[in-house]
């Protein structure tokens, strides 16, 4: 009896794993060889690191199910680790050395510089909050807390959207990101309707011009 439910539960485990491995799978994740440029090879580790938070997976599979995307020399890569210590990675193991290997410290560097700098300029709130979520991976302690996250982000946007910002609390920082999408909409609506009752007039402050004949005219009359 032992022994059936001992095997009965082997079993539905193995099915639960298959299931979470075809979950993964469904969402196409990348594989990876190598590449010239080393921010492409960390575009490869986030996109499958997001496969494996929507699959669900548990810190064992995510080390498994991202190291069977390798190819080539990223295969033989983690293939130079003995297979003891191979077994014994977290997932944060994983990713970091992956990334030490693959991803120069100085870039690193050098994207949290831009991340730690970044201002929304002559960028919509959407292009902004999706440049300001693409860096902000390379500076994971400066958004460990939501609350900083919302920092970050509230001091890159251009002045006029921070001062109608700045004095209020938000939730979270989707909160934050939505209310400054609708600042910037109302905004707009404000100014295309400022300029419906104000149109420019071109002609308004020039003097008006007629064409030569009339003006030669003119000169001979006063003559």
């Amino acid at each position: 009896m032992r022994y059936e439910l001992a095997e009965c539960s082997s079993q539905s485990a193995a099915e639960a794993e298959d299931d979470e491995h075809g979950n993964f799978m469904k969402g196409h994740p990348p594989t990876f060889s190598h590449s010239a440029d080393p921010l492409r090879a960390d575009d490869r580790l986030h996109a499958v690191e997001r496969r494996l938070d929507i699959a669900q997976c548990n810190d064992q599979e995510r080390v498994l199910y991202a190291a069977g995307q390798l190819r080539g020399a990223a295969l033989d890569w983690r293939e130079s680790y003995r297979p003891r210590d191979r077994e014994c990675f977290t997932w944060a193991q994983f990713r970091e050395r992956f990334r030490s290997h693959h991803v120069p410290a100085g870039i690193m560097k050098m994207k949290k510089k831009e991340f730690l700098s970044l201002k929304q300029g002559n960028m919509s709130v959407t292009e902004y909050r999706d440049k300001f979520l693409q860096l902000a991976r390379y500076a994971p302690i400066e958004v460990a807390e939501d609350g900083d996250k919302q920092e970050h982000f509230l001091e890159g946007l251009n002045d006029n959207l921070q001062l109608q910002l700045m004095n209020n609390t938000f939730n979270n920082f989707n909160h934050l990101v939505d209310r400054a999408l609708l600042t910037e909409q109302k905004r707009r609506e404000i100014d295309d309707k400022k300029r419906k009752l104000n149109p420019a007039s071109s002609n308004s402050n020039t003097r008006r011009r007629y064409p030569q004949q009339y003006q030669q005219q003119g000169y001979q009359q006063r003559q």
